[in-house]
């Protein structure tokens, strides 16, 4: 349960996953950083769900562990962290965050490349993105549900035009890991994941509501959704005793 502190973030580990403290206040000053020192930065948005998946699955755990951000999204998380650290951590919505790093760009006419989902929701994501966010460039787009064959002119594509930020959704093997899979092709900048990140902004999915996410409530609609998610109630109950096992056994 170390902690490690870098200038304007702290990382700490739950359940021997990293996960990081920022607060909106140093996003910002985080974000120029990264862009000023010309080397790739993942950024991960994580979630209770994917904390697990961290512990058991070797290849998204390398994912997490070499990120440069570590961004908790879950409520549990929060909790967690309170309870093994005693520390106060940051929770943040994925499409706030975004919305939030996407004005940190533009502020500065840095640029943007979209990958992921189909082709309509991809343009509709990139007309309302111009306009909502009009000095931040968009220097490429790519839609998701590509064949194989198709990866090394993307990955090409992607490092030509050299953009601040990668945004990723839906529609890509892997999923986050072909970030990680392909992390050295994909050329310096930052890199987010987010599955229905362009759904979203295309206006074709509704985010939670504040006040649901607030009250860590946001599961219940994804559950109606698709109801084998009520299922993660069982592993929800595991982390809990992990917290408790780590709390009195694990210095």
């Amino acid at each position: 349960m170390g902690t490690e502190t870098r200038e304007n973030i702290t990382r700490v580990m739950l359940l021997n996953v990293p996960v990081d403290i920022i607060s909106p206040e140093q996003l910002s000053s985080v974000v120029y950083e990264f862009l000023s020192d010309e080397k790739e930065h993942n950024i991960v948005l994580l979630s209770l769900w994917d904390l697990l998946r961290a512990r058991r699955n070797n290849d998204y755990r390398s994912y997490v562990l070499n990120a440069s951000l570590i961004v908790p999204i879950s409520k549990s998380l929060i909790s967690g962290i309170k309870f093994l650290t005693g520390k106060r951590a940051n929770r943040y919505m994925p499409f706030d965050f975004i919305v939030s790093m996407l004005t940190i760009l533009e502020n500065r006419e840095f640029s943007c490349y979209l990958l992921g989902s189909r082709t309509k929701i991809l343009l509709k994501t990139e007309k309302n993105i111009r306009q909502t966010f009009p000095k931040l460039r968009i220097v490429g787009r790519f839609p998701g549900f590509f064949k194989k064959h198709e990866e090394p002119t993307i990955l090409k594509a992607i490092k030509k035009a050299s953009p601040s930020l990668l945004l990723a959704g839906k529609g890509i093997r892997g999923k986050e890991r072909w970030i990680h899979k392909n992390n050295a092709s994909l050329g310096n900048g930052m890199r987010l994941w987010c599955s229905d990140i362009f759904e979203v902004f295309a206006e074709k999915k509704r985010h939670p509501s504040r006040g649901a996410f607030e009250r860590g409530l946001e599961w219940i609609g994804y559950c109606f959704q698709k109801p084998h998610k009520f299922f993660r109630v069982f592993p929800y109950i595991y982390y809990k005793i992990l917290l408790v096992v780590y709390r009195l056994f694990v210095k």
